[in-house]
């Protein structure tokens, strides 16, 4: 029995350990059973990860949507700019003559420095055609009497100042006579030439500088000339061109206007203006151009109504259009001897007559 026990002890031992052998195994068997669940709940993780990144996604996806009718009209607010530009051209295309004319002022037509000095060149040669006999319009026959003649040109015509010097001059010849002389009875005469008060003061007044600083005659230098009363550098540079043979540019309201029309400078000042056409021609060029160019604006292309349909530089004119363009009408806009008339001298000189210019008459005659 006591054997039996053992023996059967023993094998109750022998089952105890295997059936806790099997309990383990078993358990070990079920282990992964039961973390099968936790397998598959992580794998359940990972999935409601996508799926959330997916709704994530589809969320920024939909507001991105949303957001970019918005980004599209903020970019539509701020491209007013590009749109002008682009458009801003073909809108101009109808009032263009306003935009060009302000870059068009110097350079008409983009033209170059070099373009312009040739084209202002040519018109001047073409003018030396047309008027080969062009001179001072001012009746004189020394310094003294041109200088007194150009101060009383002033705001009047020099046919006016022609028909008035001959009783001046018979009646007070030297500067010495002039410097002397009654006030009221210079006024008196000088009265048809207009501002006559004025005018007597300033001739009087040159007359005794002329006596007291330079001897009696009328300096040659253009620093001299502008200390003299009434004298400005454009009477000096006709004193200078025409008596002394010394080079100078006129710019009187005539050569003002016309150098403007074509577009030779933009200028107002006299002086800048003086320079600024200086700089396009050689210095030797400067007292005909002076002529040409006035003798142009007072027969041709006057300030109100240009002959533009008369006129021989029509081609090279940036301004043709401004005045009447028919020929037939253009003509009857002509003056002096373009249009059969006289001239605004008394005495021109003979080149003038033998190109068919007639003498001026004198005050009174009609």
């Amino acid at each position: 029995m006591g054997e039996q026990i053992s023996d059967g002890g023993r094998r109750t031992a022998k089952a105890a350990k295997t059936a806790a052998a099997g309990g383990s195994a078993s358990a070990k068997k079920a282990a992964p059973a039961r973390k099968a669940p936790a397998k598959k709940a992580t794998a359940k993780k990972p999935a409601a990860k996508k799926a959330a990144a997916a709704r994530e996604s589809a969320a920024k996806k939909a507001s991105a949507r949303k957001a970019a009718p918005a980004k599209s009209s903020a970019a539509l607010k701020k491209a007013p700019a590009p749109r002008k530009q682009v458009v801003a051209p073909k809108k101009a295309t109808a009032s263009v003559p306003a935009a060009p004319a302000k870059t068009v002022a110097a350079h008409p037509r983009g033209e170059s420095r070099t373009a312009l000095v040739r084209r202002a060149r040519r018109i001047n040669r073409e003018l030396a055609e047309v008027y080969p006999y062009a001179h001072p319009e001012l009746d004189f026959q020394n310094p003294f009497q041109l200088v007194v003649a150009t101060v009383l040109s002033a705001q009047t015509t020099d046919l006016r100042v022609n028909q008035t010097t001959p009783a001046l001059f018979a009646k007070y010849p030297t500067p010495e006579d002039l410097a002397a002389a009654d006030p009221e009875e210079v006024e008196e005469i000088l009265r048809p030439t207009g501002f006559f008060r004025a005018k007597t003061k300033s001739v009087i007044g040159l007359s005794k500088a002329l006596v007291e600083q330079f001897g009696g005659e009328v300096p040659g230098r253009l620093e001299d000339l502008v200390k003299l009363p009434g004298v400005g550098r454009k009477t000096a540079f006709v004193v200078l061109g025409n008596a002394f043979g010394r080079p100078g540019i006129t710019v009187d309201t005539h050569f003002q206007r016309l150098v403007r029309r074509w577009k030779w400078t933009d200028e107002t000042d006299p002086d800048k203006i003086e320079a600024t056409v200086g700089a396009l021609f050689p210095k030797s060029d400067w007292t005909d151009l002076s002529h040409h160019v006035i003798w142009h604006g007072r027969r041709i292309c006057h300030a109100r109504k240009p002959a533009c349909g008369a006129c021989p530089i029509a081609p090279l004119c940036p301004a043709y259009g401004e005045g009447e363009t028919d020929p037939e009408k253009a003509k009857k806009l002509l003056k002096y001897e373009k249009a059969g008339q006289p001239g605004q001298r008394l005495k021109p000189p003979q080149a003038y007559l033998d190109a068919g210019g007639r003498a001026a008459p004198p005050l009174g005659a009609g």
